[in-house]
């Protein structure tokens, strides 16, 4: 439950929010987005990142021994218990913001189940999604930037259409992001027989799919921002894109597995706003 991987959940709350059109500073308001982020962040996102380590248990044995599980810190009973407790809580929440939002369908709360589910099939057998590198890192990237932002958007407006497929294509540069976690664990993923991309293709050329998908999808939405006619907010998207790829050739194509950290730290803050510009543009749309 590393507070750090909240981060990207709550962000996609707020782009849901602003997309929606309908957000207002009120504390009202306020509060619900903050519910909602506590349902996408600490209890669900925990709820995902403890069941990955429980059935990662094996290979961070090889990786990390010194995580919680392998390293004997936290029994299989206390993980089970905290696995539950976290759902449990994810979804009630789920179902008092659609009480709140006159939900005649409990848009959220399906969202959150739907989202609880992927989680799970990610990490357990037998499908174990990660297993494979295309399907395991898109549904990391969508869980991580598509589902907030309908939980957001669904909240304070009408999720439509455009929105889940112009999140589910943002997410394939969330792929790409998926993909640079990959190459810590390259040598325990061979062990496993883990087909993540850089085992796959090997890691210079996974390195040059990794900023291809996070780079090549971001052009994508820009571009269709333009055909919607905001194109104000397409400039400062492909602005925020030019030193993603700056950060890409001085860090991450360089060394992917001695620069992962470096790369994630300098380049990401640059995706993620470029996310908010994105969600600003498709709420002043709304509203044209």
């Amino acid at each position: 439950m590393k507070p750090i991987t909240w981060i990207p959940l709550i962000w996609g709350v707020v782009c849901g929010a602003a997309s929606s059109g309908q957000y207002v500073w009120s504390l009202e308001y306020v509060l619900l987005a903050a519910a909602c982020m506590l349902m996408s962040g600490p209890l669900l996102t925990g709820y995902t990142q403890t069941i990955n380590d429980f059935y990662d248990r094996d290979i961070d044995a090889i990786n990390e021994p010194y995580r919680p599980i392998p390293s004997g810190a936290i029994s299989i009973p206390q993980v089970a218990t905290q696995i539950l407790v976290l759902l449990a809580a994810g979804i009630g929440v789920a179902y008092a913001l659609d009480q709140w939002a006159g939900h005649e369908f409990p848009t959220i709360t399906v969202l959150a189940i739907g989202g609880s589910f992927l989680s799970y099939i990610y990490s357990a057998p037998p499908l174990k999604l990660k297993q494979n590198g295309w399907l395991g890192n898109y549904a990391l990237g969508a869980s991580y930037i598509a589902l907030p932002w309908w939980a957001g958007h669904a909240l304070f407006g009408e999720l439509n259409l455009t929105i889940v497929l112009l999140t589910l294509f943002y997410s394939l540069s969330g792929l790409g992001i998926a993909i640079v976690n990959d190459f810590k664990s390259v040598d325990g993923d061979r062990q496993l027989g883990l087909k993540s991309l850089p085992v796959m293709f090997g890691v210079s050329t996974a390195a040059w799919i990794c900023v291809l998908m996070i780079d090549v999808f971001q052009g994508g939405v820009a571009a269709y921002l333009m055909t919607i006619h905001q194109n104000l907010y397409a400039v400062l998207l492909v602005l925020l894109i030019i030193p993603q790829i700056t950060f890409q050739d001085m860090y991450f194509l360089r060394d992917p597995l001695k620069n992962d950290v470096k790369y994630q730290a300098s380049a990401q803050p640059f995706l993620v706003f470029g996310m908010l510009v994105t969600a600003l543009a498709l709420g002043h749309s709304s509203l044209v």
